[in-house]
Parts: C-alpha cells; structure tokens; sequence
C-alpha cells in the first residue's frame, strides 16, 4: 500500500499477504542485498506460546524470543535473516525498542555484539500516515568494516504540513551525507566505540549518544551583574530626587498649617 500511494513501480518487486513471523515467504530466494521494511508496531503475537520459535533459524541465534506483546524485534531479527553478507536492512521502528529491557535488551545485546547495527536515525513526529509518533530507522548491516555504531538525530529535520509533517528532499540530503560519510556533526551525528553501548546496557537510543543543541539564551552574569549596579545607582539617585522635592513642597505646607493652627486657638 506504501509502494502503491507514493507510486513506485512494484511490478519490480514481489509482494505476498500472509503471517510474516508464522508463515514467511521467500526462504528459497533469500538472501537479499537490500531490504526495507515497516512492520506493525508493538503488535502482539505468539512469541514463548509457541515454544518451537526458539528453535526457528530467524530467532534462535539471539537466544530470546520478542516479548509477546511487543513483537517489534522479531520483525527485525526476520529481517535481518534474510539479508546477505554484503546488504543492508532499513527498518522503521518504535523508538521503545531501543532501550526497553528485558527481551528486548537481551536482542539488542545480540546484535551490537555481532556488529549488526550500522547507524539508528530518530525522525521528526507526525511524518506517517496513521501514527504521529516519531520514529527510528534501524540500519542493519553484516559487512561492517569497523565496531562503531552510527547515531543521527533527525528529529528537527521536517516541514511543517496541515495534516503531516514532511521530510523535504534537501532534509533527506543531510541526512544520506552523514549516514555515507559517518562523520560526526555536532548535535546531529556521532559515532560510537562499542565498548560505551555495552556499558550503557546496549541502549540504542539517539538521545543517549547526541547531544541536543541548547537553544536556551545565554546570559552573560557579569554583564547582568553590572546592568544590575547601574540599575541601583540610577534607583537610588532618582530616590534621593524624590524625597528633596517632597522636602521643598511639605516644609512650607507644613509650617503654613502651623500657623493657622495657632491663629484659631486664640
């Protein structure tokens, strides 16, 4: 339904209905070079109810099966079965996945010790039709060349629209150049040494690894500090102003309401 609203030609692709964790397609035509994949999020299935999935050859090799009321990695380990020694997988996922425990962790422990995950994108909110949360990619990959795992925060990339935001073409630029170069950007982009995921509990949200650009106003104390002395002095001069001129308007007023005081008493 993707292909078909945005008008890709899917007569180059092959599509089938069914169960993708229960009843897979294409085992004899695997494996692929590229795959891109949006499964359902936080969908439920069967998960440990069924106890030979553990043996299943998508799931095994992680050793934990995905919580059966969250079975977003078993769509990513599904994937990542299918994909060849020298291809890439691009997922859209929920962003809990990423540092959630239990299950879960155990799964993402599975797959940076194995140097399968290539870069995690955050993406700005309301950019799907039928769910305004904003969404990770997860780039798989098993034909890294080094141990470092990619972070870019795209969340800020997107133009404002009635009904969804939209990542523009130039937004979409920036975010290919940092993903093919991996170079590090400053509140965008930052590669990271396996050894810090693994000590931050396999964590693979964005947020834990780029730093947000502080927008708030920085406030220079000394300058405040002297506005502040010159503020006071100006207080305290218009103060002293203001009780002389009170001075010469009551003392006469004040002597004159003496006098007539006496006047009347005699």
């Amino acid at each position: 339904m993707n292909m078909f609203l945005h008008n890709i030609n899917y007569d180059k692709f092959n599509i089938a209905l069914g169960n993708t964790l229960l009843d897979p397609h294409f085992g004899d035509d695997k494996p692929f070079d590229a795959i891109v994949s949006n499964p359902p999020y936080s969908v439920n299935w069967i998960g440990g109810d069924d106890p030979t999935l553990i043996n299943d050859e998508r799931f095994a090799p992680a050793g934990v099966l995905a919580p059966k009321s969250k079975a977003d990695f078993a769509f990513v380990l599904h994937s990542l079965s299918y994909l060849s020694g020298k291809g890439r997988a691009a997922i859209v996922c929920f962003p809990g996945i990423f540092y959630r425990g239990g299950a879960e962790q155990k799964i993402r422990q599975y797959l940076v010790d194995n140097n399968y995950v290539e870069t995690v994108i955050s993406l700005a909110p309301n950019l799907f039709f039928g769910t305004s949360i904003a969404v990770n990619i997860l780039v798989l990959s098993k034909h890294k060349t080094d141990s470092l795992t990619q972070f870019i925060d795209a969340s800020k990339l997107f133009k404002p629209q009635t009904n969804t935001n939209v990542l523009t073409d130039e937004y979409i630029e920036q975010i290919m150049q940092a993903f093919d170069n991996k170079d590090d950007v400053a509140h965008f982009a930052q590669s990271v040494e396996y050894a810090a995921i693994a000590a931050n509990a396999y964590n693979l949200s964005v947020s834990s690894y780029v730093e947000a650009k502080d927008t708030r106003e920085v406030i220079d104390i000394q300058k405040l500090n002297a506005e502040l002395k010159t503020t006071v002095a100006k207080i305290d001069q218009l103060r002293a102003e203001i009780d002389a001129i009170v001075a010469e308007i009551d003392l006469p007023a004040l002597s004159a309401r003496q006098a007539g005081g006496r006047q009347g008493a005699k």
